[in-house]
């Protein structure tokens, strides 16, 4: 079997696996968190039966160089993180939200080129470098790893453009993060990816956002980034679903 195949067969079984929460939690409370549950334990199973041989991963807890980039995440993710965010302690809360305003303030209408020049330090990054919602972070953050932290330093400087990237890590997040998004495509829930900072503050300022989502509604149209049209994602997710489609060798 062929890189390609294996690919093909994890998303196919991750899809099938989302779509099951979906059809039979919908109701049920814990719907987030057994949804974003798998979704990283898919990840990290995934993630360790391919990493790039001798070439380990130079990021460490204080690590936050490239933590000035713009994230994406689907809406199961930023719902899980207000959801996080309310059940912090009140002090917490409330100086982690003031930071994100101003993040968003700063942020709201920059591309991921303009992201990047601004520097802009990712708002849940604390004062020791450490990231104060690790445990809930979304897949597009724990797909984003370096194999040279020096190179990151250079890059942070505008010394260097290419930065050696682990392989592993961006492939097993896009698998398992399309898997997602065409499982919540199949269930009538909005599918998009969506800027974290506009998105998170959309979901806090609107306690039934969640009850929306669950109901059909787009909640976080305002913030959805295209970098890919939905169309050609949503052509691409139908084809990967076709019984007995292989992706051509080569």
């Amino acid at each position: 079997m062929t890189a390609d195949d294996d690919n093909l067969r994890f998303f196919r079984a991750r899809h099938a696996t989302f779509s099951q929460i979906l059809a039979s939690q919908r109701d049920d409370d814990a719907l987030l968190a057994q949804l974003l549950g798998e979704a990283f334990d898919n990840f990290e199973a995934a993630l360790q039966a391919r990493m790039d041989a001798g070439a380990p991963v130079a990021c460490d807890r204080g690590c936050a160089t490239c933590c000035t980039v713009r994230v994406t995440a689907t809406a199961p993710e930023v719902l899980h993180i207000a959801r996080h965010l309310r059940e912090a302690d009140p002090a917490v809360c409330a100086r982690l939200v003031r930071r994100l305003a101003a993040a968003d303030d700063d942020t709201r209408d920059a591309d991921a080129d303009d992201r990047v020049a601004l520097r802009a330090t990712c708002p849940f990054i604390d004062d020791d470098g450490a990231c104060a919602i690790y445990a809930v972070r979304p897949l597009a953050c724990r797909g984003h790893a370096s194999h040279d932290r020096a190179a990151c330093d250079r890059a942070a400087c505008g010394e260097i453009d290419d930065i050696p990237y682990s392989v592993a890590h961006r492939m097993v997040r896009s698998l398992v993060q399309n898997a997602l998004q065409s499982a919540l495509r199949d269930a009538g829930c909005s599918w998009a990816s969506y800027e974290l900072n506009h998105a998170l503050m959309l979901a806090l300022a609107a306690p039934e956002s969640e009850a929306d989502w669950l109901a059909g509604d787009d909640v976080f149209a305002d913030s959805q980034v295209n970098d890919v049209s939905p169309a050609e994602m949503a052509r691409t997710f139908d084809w990967l679903k076709t019984p007995g489609v292989r992706i051509p060798a080569g």
